[in-house]
């Protein structure tokens, strides 16, 4: 049986106001898709790692604030619209955020970061803000001087920026929030039912990318089979994650508050970033494979499909032990199936490769335990 749990249940369901929220940050997603389809190299990953992880941090911020201190007054919506600002600014600037819009991005940064701060010192979760600001501020003045500078100092300063707000913590634990998590007690139902939400609007919005990119005045049939297909592979992944999510918050509701507060980190955070990076490989893959779904799509094209894939798959072991679920063999056998299909759309047919990716998922799902909770949290 389940410990009694006399703790405050501060949240409860996910807010229209925080998916409204996620839609405008998953334009983040949307942007850093086009950024690597335009540039398919290491390089151009190398980007896309670096301004997702600069983001996704505050991203997981926001999560956790609302799930402290719920949006539903006035007081709390308004400030969530000016941190929305602040998120779109980033997006918006992101193609030129290390040369000509970098002061927009700054900018953006810099609002939403403060206004995370501000919000989060009105809950009860006071000691975690106060402990979280000089990191938070110290990555934002990072990111502000980044955008006077060009070159190797600007990725430089990028680089450091993540490393402030996601590993410096946990060098110095006796000055983060890591000495109080104590004090924030989790909502197990709303943090699992906002990143559920949060991996169905960003799916959501890559198969909306895809159909917008559809040249219609020169449909044929393998590109009308390609597009059909494009929507089995973000089902798929749809299925894999949504698995999990009941047993997620099963798993962190029978937790004391300390110890949810630190397994919940553990399976949202960097978890959740590969999740996010395996989207956005995944679509740039995807978008490849139906312009020419008849033709070799190259080895760029064919690694980001396979690889999002399995960056997705990866992740999804991540949150399973960050939760001590333990991991699927099943997930890790498919992770590695997917990658050996490479060589189908690089030297074959780019249509071939995403139907072989397909199959090998469907089966590595039917096989597995489960099937996808009829809510993203616990029913």
């Amino acid at each position: 049986m389940r410990p009694t749990d006399t703790r405050r249940d501060p949240a409860g369901r996910v807010t229209t106001v925080e998916i409204f929220f996620d839609v405008v940050f998953v334009f983040t997603v949307t942007q850093l898709t086009h950024v690597f389809e335009e540039d398919l190299t290491w390089a151009g990953l190398g980007r896309v790692v670096l301004v997702l992880g600069v983001l996704w941090y505050p991203y997981t911020g926001y999560a956790w604030l609302t799930n402290q201190l719920p949006p539903r007054g006035p007081t709390q919506k308004l400030p969530l619209f000016a941190g929305m600002a602040g998120f779109l600014l980033t997006s918006v600037a992101i193609p030129a955020a290390f040369t000509g819009s970098g002061r927009l991005f700054a900018l953006g940064f810099f609002v939403l970061t403060v206004v995370h701060l501000v919000m989060f010192g009105r809950s009860q979760a006071r000691a975690a803000a106060m402990r979280l600001a000089p990191y938070n501020l110290g990555a934002a003045l990072l990111i502000v001087v980044a955008a006077f500078v060009t070159g190797p100092a600007a990725y430089a300063l990028w680089v450091v920026a993540a490393g402030v707000q996601a590993f410096l913590p946990y060098l110095t634990p006796g000055l983060s929030w890591i000495r109080v998590a104590g004090t924030y007690e989790v909502a197990a139902d709303h943090l699992v039912e906002r990143h559920g939400l949060l991996v169905i609007v960003a799916l959501g919005e890559s198969v909306v990318a895809i159909g917008a990119g559809v040249d219609i005045q020169h449909l044929t049939f393998g590109t009308t089979g390609a597009i059909v297909m494009a929507l089995a592979l973000p089902a798929a992944l749809w299925w894999t994650y949504f698995t999990d999510t009941h047993t997620a918050a099963a798993t962190l509701d029978a937790m004391d508050p300390r110890g949810r507060t630190h397994l919940a980190a553990r399976t949202y955070v960097l978890p959740h970033y590969l999740l996010l990076l395996g989207i956005i490989a995944t679509a740039t893959g995807i978008h490849g494979t139906v312009a020419h779904p008849g033709a070799p799509a190259g080895t760029a094209t064919a690694l980001a499909l396979s690889g999002g894939v399995a960056l997705f798959l990866t992740g999804t072991g991540a949150a399973r032990l960050g939760l001590r679920l333990g991991l699927l063999p099943g997930r890790a056998i498919g992770a590695i199936a997917v990658l050996a299909t490479v060589p189908l759309g690089a030297r074959i047919a780019a249509g071939v490769q995403l139907a072989a990716v397909i199959v090998l998922l469907t089966a590595m799902l039917l096989a597995g335990p489960g099937h996808p909770a009829s809510r993203t949290s616990t029913s």
